[in-house]
């Protein structure tokens, strides 16, 4: 397929928003570095970057330097090369998904229904235009979640005999969107996409303002952590409340946290208890239920929950007081 008269390769726009041209082979940027090649190409898939030929003249001075630094990591001997790997899948995962997010935020901002050249030419304009404060911006708000993420740590590291335990004890979320494939079917792709995108600013509005954490989201449904069964219970209600039809399943017990994400029989009860919960209602495990005070809890008939057996649901309400 030829390109359209006036559109910008993909050169050009990686040239406009990394900042500098390629110069160097995968040859040269590894022997400037001064990391063998082996590791350089272990690093760039961790980060979700394209295979380049041998030959290909496909990187550049700030490629050099972001290996430099990761050479001057592994010679200070305080991170190994498996912890780098990691941390470099972590990196690129991340950020992955928050690129795409932003294009598509820009493009769906500023482009028309139907965009001629010199609308695209607006966007790449602007794209370059922010990207220095949005560097500053996005550097701050790291450090911010990371300072977050620390906090949290030591908070669970002081209810533990453990100083960094392998599992930690909190309360586990998950709401979902009722009736999400009929609506999807009904919506226009616009329509949908407002649907969701309204649904997870919501939820995590609300899991921010209770000091817990959105691990993620699943586009008609959200997985959110808390340190308290109080916490999670206010999340829920507020949640439920907000306007849209909700289930929320809750759970209160041991948990796996790793690569940002949390696993383990906790994190399936609340799986479970969403799925069995009537529109706009939220059930609780009795883990979670013997927590709470000052909130409506009313028992209700046990239920078989896959892979877990019988469990024990409450029915949450907020107080009538």
């Amino acid at each position: 397929m030829s390109r359209q008269p006036g559109r910008p390769t993909a050169e050009e726009i990686e040239r406009l928003l990394v900042g500098s041209p390629a110069r160097f082979t995968k040859e040269q940027v590894t022997a400037k570095a001064g990391v063998s090649q082996e590791l350089a190409e272990r690093i760039w898939r961790a980060l979700g970057f394209a295979q380049r030929a041998d030959g290909a003249v496909a990187f550049t001075d700030a490629d050099v330097a972001a290996l430099r630094r990761v050479r001057r990591m592994l010679d200070g001997g305080t991170l190994d090369e498996q912890t780098v790997i990691r941390m470099a899948r972590a990196l690129g995962q991340t950020t992955a998904r928050l690129a795409q997010w932003q294009a598509e935020i820009m493009i769906g901002a500023m482009l028309p229904a139907e965009p001629s050249q010199d609308d695209l030419a607006k966007v790449l304009g602007a794209a370059q235009e922010l990207m220095p404060d949005f560097a500053q911006v996005l550097v701050h708000v790291w450090r911010a979640q990371l300072a977050a993420a620390g906090t949290r740590l030591l908070a669970i590291a002081d209810g533990n005999d453990e100083l960094v335990p392998t599992r930690v004890t909190m309360a586990v979320g998950f709401a979902d969107l009722v009736s999400f494939t009929r609506r999807s079917r009904e919506l226009d792709e616009k329509e949908l996409a407002e649907l969701v995108e309204g649904f997870e600013a919501r939820a995590s509005d609300v899991v921010a303002s209770h000091g817990a954490r959105l691990v993620k989201t699943l586009g008609d449904e959200v997985l959110f952590t808390a340190p308290s069964p109080a916490q999670a219970a206010g999340i829920a209600l507020d949640l439920v409340e907000s306007g849209v039809e909700l289930r929320v399943g809750l759970a209160y017990g041991p948990v796996l946290p790793t690569m940002g994400d949390v696993f383990g029989t906790t994190v399936n009860l609340a799986a479970r208890l969403t799925a069995i919960a009537r529109p706009g209602t939220i059930l609780v495990d009795s883990a979670l239920a013997e927590g709470l005070e000052g909130f409506d809890l009313h028992k209700i008939r046990r239920r078989p929950a896959r892979g877990l057996g019988v469990v024990q649901p409450y029915l949450l309400r907020r107080s009538s007081s």
